[in-house]
């Protein structure tokens, strides 16, 4: 799936103190061991005002780097659409709005399972329901809406000291905004070092595939 580099755009234009409409940021801190170090799960609006304009830093790398390099798209196969897999996880997520805590302690169980580094690192999970505007066909926006995106944007970050997360290293997008649209069988996919990705992401964890 080739992903548009207007669609991440309209998504990115929109993460900023004012004008986001994040509702909720969950994560988790493992340690190089895949041990636990801890959890939280805040409501978006309740964090300070700096703690805001740090967390839509890490979201938006994610949809904003380079689209078909550091982020591209995957597609899942049917036969990992299905019930207790990663896929309706992601589904479950999304739809709960990170507000299921036993959830997110799966995803997370998952993460550290399976994801290869030798740092501490921590998983930040965004929330999100963007109204998309209906577009005329010279694309300039009108007034009403033609669908809201619900979605979530994973960021797998090191640790830089404490709990000090620094530039994510890994992440993802989910559903796909396709077409600018939502897209529950496609994911994009981020890795900070495109020659050199966490491969375990797509292969292991969220079990999709670059060919679909």
């Amino acid at each position: 799936m080739i992903i548009d580099r207007e669609d991440m755009l309209e998504l990115t234009r929109r993460m900023t103190v004012k004008r986001n409409s994040f509702t909720r940021i969950a994560g988790c801190y493992i340690n190089k061991d895949g041990g636990n170090d801890g959890t939280f799960n805040i409501h978006f609006l309740d964090l300070k005002l700096k703690e805001k304009e740090d967390n839509l830093k890490l979201a938006k790398a994610v949809p904003f780097s380079a689209t078909n390099i550091n982020l591209k798209g995957y597609g899942f196969r049917k036969q990992n659409e299905v019930n207790g897999s990663t896929w309706q996880l992601l589904m479950g997520m999304k739809d709960c709005g990170l507000k299921n805590d036993a959830l997110m302690e799966v995803f997370y169980d998952l993460v550290a399972k399976h994801y290869k580094t030798n740092k501490d690192y921590a998983i930040f999970v965004f929330h999100d329901c963007y109204d998309v505007p209906v577009k005329a066909a010279d694309k300039e926006r009108l007034g009403e809406s033609e669908e809201v995106y619900n979605y979530i944007i994973c960021a797998i970050c090191p640790l830089t000291g404490g709990f000090e997360p620094g530039e994510p290293e890994s992440g993802f997008l989910f559903p796909a905004f396709t077409g600018r649209s939502s897209d529950i069988h496609h994911i994009a996919v981020y890795n900070a070092d495109a020659s050199n990705p966490h491969t375990e992401l797509a292969a292991s964890i969220l079990k999709c595939s670059q060919d679909l």
